[in-house]
């Protein structure tokens, strides 16, 4: 793909329930799900915004804790990799080839927080992350053990930077990801200490309320909110797990003035 080195690219939700899944965030997301790639083994659902663009995929992860995770975009997986571990990451998968999709790479970084490394085989850019679409990806949080370690990595590894902070009172900032002119998402230290780090992700839907609606009705759990986003937006944010425990965040409008 033709997006820069460290864009985010694509979104993957690893879960042992993936018809549940699949069920639930259909009506909170207005996902639709298909058929995968041809040359995937695996039962991969890959989920589309409304507005007809590829967003993701949901595989299937029996025995294991579900969770979210997300491919950066790079030009060369293999150089990549190497240049993770060199920097104190660890690589736990790959390089290794999708037929007719890509090459990716499945590693962590120094503090432990996983990500995928990928170059796919098309040379259109991903629209995967677009703030503004409903069903796409809006926010990509880095939830970290060391904020001045990780910005230390990911800004040899992708060039991110620094793009201003509020502060978090006694969790420190609240650090904005800059990349390319853009900012992507966040880095904030893990209210949790010990806790593993990880990354978390905001995904925008029409109506913040309905959504909430949606995602208590789909046996979802709301952790956080509705709460107003900071800048003047009209934007807000609700925390969830869905009904197998993967965390998550929806941002958007209030359109009916709900409480």
């Amino acid at each position: 793909m033709t997006n820069r080195d460290g864009s985010p690219i694509w979104y993957e939700l690893m879960t042992e329930a993936p018809d549940a899944a699949q069920a639930f965030y259909s009506p909170v997301l207005g996902w639709s799900f298909g058929a995968p790639p041809e040359g995937l083994e695996h039962d991969y659902r890959v989920f589309t915004a409304a507005d007809g663009e590829g967003v993701g995929w949901v595989m299937p992860m029996p025995g294991m804790p579900p969770m979210w995770a997300v491919y950066f975009g790079v030009a060369d997986v293999d150089a990549m990799a190497a240049r993770v571990t060199e920097l104190g990451g660890s690589l736990h998968k790959g390089p290794q080839d999708i037929p007719g999709v890509g090459r990716f790479a499945f590693v962590a970084d120094p503090q432990g927080a996983t990500f995928y490394l990928m170059r796919g085989d098309s040379d259109a850019e991903s629209t995967a992350f677009a703030p503004p679409k409903a069903g796409h990806c809006s926010w990509n949080e880095l939830v970290t053990s060391d904020q001045a370690a990780a910005r230390d990595f990911y800004g040899k590894l992708f060039g991110w930077t620094k793009a201003g902070a509020m502060p978090m009172g006694a969790l420190g900032e609240y650090s904005f990801i800059g990349h390319g002119g853009e900012t992507i998402g966040a880095m904030m230290t893990n209210p949790e200490p010990g806790a593993a780090p990880f990354w978390n992700f905001a995904f925008t839907v029409p109506d913040i309320d309905r959504a909430k609606t949606a995602v208590e009705a789909g046996g979802g759990k709301l952790r956080h909110g509705p709460i107003e986003l900071p800048g003047d937006q009209g934007d807000w944010l609700i925390q969830i797990d869905d009904p197998q425990g993967a965390k998550l965040m929806l941002t958007g409008k209030r359109r009916g003035g709900g409480a």
